[in-house]
């Protein structure tokens, strides 16, 4: 395991704290929505998107010096995690259950910015 330099550590602690508060919701994930990695990011990738609003993913595999500090930051060890208005929400189970009682997309849909196309400047 490669050994971070602990400003290199506080450069991917700053852009990972960064993400979640420029990310009303935001999940850390093995792979994309589209192209999930692994299927607990599948599930919880298809839980966000069915409650049809947009969301933040950030791919850890591409991102190995994220993948490796967030749990610590975090206290969590897994992937995925999701993240809503700066909280973690939890995990891949988290998700599943809160989205079966219906209590997923209330969350999502308040977190999440609203697009107004009819708005002119």
């Amino acid at each position: 395991m490669q050994d971070m330099q602990p400003e290199q550590t506080q450069d991917t602690e700053a852009r990972i704290r960064e993400q979640i508060a420029e990310n009303p919701v935001l999940l850390y994930m093995k792979g994309s929505p589209k192209l999930p990695s692994c299927g607990f990011s599948a599930q919880a990738s298809q839980a966000l998107m069915a409650c049809g609003k947009p969301f933040a993913y950030v791919d850890i595999l591409q991102n190995p010096d994220i993948r490796a500090e967030l749990p610590r930051i975090a206290d969590w060890p897994t992937f995925p995690q999701l993240w809503v208005n700066g909280e973690l929400i939890g995990g891949c189970d988290i998700i599943l259950e809160m989205f079966q009682q219906g209590e997923l997309q209330p969350l999502v849909v308040a977190a999440a910015p609203e697009i107004d196309e009819s708005a002119s400047e």
